[in-house]
Parts: structure tokens; sequence; C-alpha cells
């Protein structure tokens, strides 16, 4: 699989980005993306069906978050195919990941990509998000594939301490979205987000739980 056009795709997104991605872990993203298009085929793991939308809208995407990302022990909740936990375990290969998700396919194929691309930093896990038990406390909670910020709140809440962050990348932000938040949660910080290349809204939510009410 040739995928020369998508990786200088990536050089020019990632000269854009406020942070640097070398070139090893540039081939090591693009490993990840050629697995993914391939497991893709078959599986229909992503709606994101071109190779070219997939450089933008999954890994430009998810490099995004990483002056934000703190701690040690980060679980990535709803991973689906890996978004944003494993191109973000490329760049933190210091820090341990938990990528969660209940799907079978999805979660199989990041097993194969942990074993071929032998990220060790890694943990799979299937599970459902109301079931799952950490087994260390939990430095951060990152997600994508919410589709509101209470759902977000209301499904890990059983899982953080009260230094935990959580990290919700959204789309286009409402207000009134903002506004269902319980009042236990805290909205730290809203960061808006440049991806390389796109032309639509993102942001960051920073949240924190200030008052475990279970």
């Amino acid at each position: 699989m040739n995928l020369e056009k998508q990786y200088k795709l990536l050089q020019q997104g990632v000269e854009q980005l406020p942070v640097v991605v070398s070139t090893e872990q540039q081939q090591q993203l693009m490993d990840y993306l050629r697995l993914l298009i391939k497991w893709n085929k078959a599986y229909n793991l992503t709606a994101v069906r071109d190779p070219n939308e997939m450089v933008i809208r999954h890994l430009l995407d998810s490099l995004t978050v990483l002056p934000w990302i703190k701690g040690n022990v980060i679980l990535d909740v709803g991973t689906g195919a890996g978004i944003p936990g494993f191109p973000l375990s490329i760049m933190y290969p210091e820090k341990q990941f938990q990528l969660l998700d209940s799907n079978g396919k999805k979660t199989r194929f990041l097993i194969q990509a942990k074993t071929d691309l032998k990220r060790d930093n890694i943990a799979i896990v299937k599970n459902r998000i109301e079931q799952f038990k950490p087994t260390k406390p939990i430095d951060a909670i990152v997600c994508r594939a919410f589709s509101s910020l209470i759902d977000f709140v209301d499904g890990i809440k059983h899982l953080v301490n009260p230094s935990t962050e959580l990290l919700a990348m959204k789309g286009v932000l409402q207000e009134e979205e903002l506004q269902q938040l319980p009042m236990y949660c805290e909205v730290k910080k809203i960061i808006k987000l440049d991806v390389p290349l796109l032309d639509e809204e993102r942001h960051l939510v920073i949240l924190n739980i200030k008052e475990i009410n279970k």
C-alpha cells in the first residue's frame, strides 16, 4: 500500500502544530494509518473512508490535544478505532494509555495494531464504560465519541478522583450543552483547536469533578 501522498499530507499538517513530531513518530503514525485503512475495508471501523481525510480527521485531529494531556495514566473512552488514544500513545511513549470500547470488531483491530506496532504503553479494554473498573488511579480521561458533555460526565463519574482531568473533544460547542452539566462538574477551560488542513470548528473542553457524587 503506497501512502506517499498521505505521508506528505501528514508532514504538511504537523508543520502547523505547536508541537514537535519526530520523523520516527510520523512513520509510526503512518504505520497505524496503514493498518486502519486495511482493516476498515473489511470491518467498517470508521465512517471516514478516504485516506487523505483519515490523515486530517484522525491523525492531525488527535495531535491537536497533545499540549493538554497531563499525568501518566490516560483513559480513552469510546475509543473506536483508537482515536485519539493510539496516536497519543505514539507521541507519549512514557505514558500509559487505556483504550476502552465495547465493540468487539474495534477492540480486535486495536489488539492487532498494538501487537504489530509494538505499542507496549497501550492496554486494550473491551467493556462498557459503566462496568469498567480501573486497576490504578486515572490521571486524565479523554473522549471524542460522546454525543454530549452530560453523557460523558455521567458515564465516567465513577472512574475519577478529584485530580482527574476530563478532556472532551468537540466540534461546534453549544452553550446549552455547558449549562446542562451538573453542579459538581467544573468547566476549567475551553480551548478552540485549529486542526491543520481542516476548515471546521473544533473545541477541547477540560472538566473536573470537584465533588464526587456517584
